[in-house]
C-alpha cells in the first residue's frame, strides 16, 4: 500500500499545496489521494492545479453538475476511490438519493450504446457532424 504523507511530515512543498486545498475547498481535511500522490511532489503540485482549475473555477456548468460528471466518468472507469470522493462531495452540493440513481442510469445507459455502436461500427450521421 502507498504511504500517506501526513501535513506534519511533508516537504514545504507538499504542505503549500496542503495549504491551497484546505483554503480552496475550505476544510482542514486532506483526503487519501492527495496524501497518496504526495509521494511525488511533481504530481501533487500538476495534479492540484488541474483539478484546481476545472473543479473550482467559475464557468458554465455548475459545482454539482461538475460533481455528477466526475462521478459518471468515475463509475465508467471504475475508479472506487472516486466514485466515493465525488459522491460525498456531490451529496454536500445538493445531490438526493433520486438523482444519484437517475445519474447511475444515464452512466449505465450511455455506456451500453456506446458499446453497441462500437461494436456495429456505425456510421457518424451526418446531420450529427460539426
Amino acid at each position: 500500500m502507498t504511504k500517506l504523507i501526513e501535513y506534519e511530515e511533508a516537504s514545504d512543498e507538499v504542505r503549500a499545496v496542503y495549504d491551497d486545498i484546505r483554503a480552496t475547498r475550505k476544510s482542514e481535511y486532506i483526503n487519501n489521494f492527495w496524501k497518496a500522490i504526495a509521494n511525488h511532489p511533481p504530481s501533487l503540485v500538476r495534479t492540484w492545479l488541474v483539478v484546481k482549475e476545472v473543479m473550482t473555477s467559475p464557468g458554465e456548468i455548475d459545482p454539482l453538475m461538475r460533481e455528477l460528471i466526475y462521478i459518471a466518468v468515475s463509475v465508467t472507469n471504475g475508479c472506487e476511490y472516486c466514485i466515493a470522493s465525488h459522491t460525498a462531495a456531490a451529496r454536500v452540493k445538493g445531490m438526493s438519493d433520486a438523482m444519484f440513481g437517475e445519474l447511475m442510469a444515464i452512466a449505465a445507459t450511455a455506456n451500453m450504446t456506446n458499446r453497441l455502436a462500437n461494436g456495429y461500427q456505425i456510421p457518424v450521421d451526418e446531420q450529427f457532424k460539426t
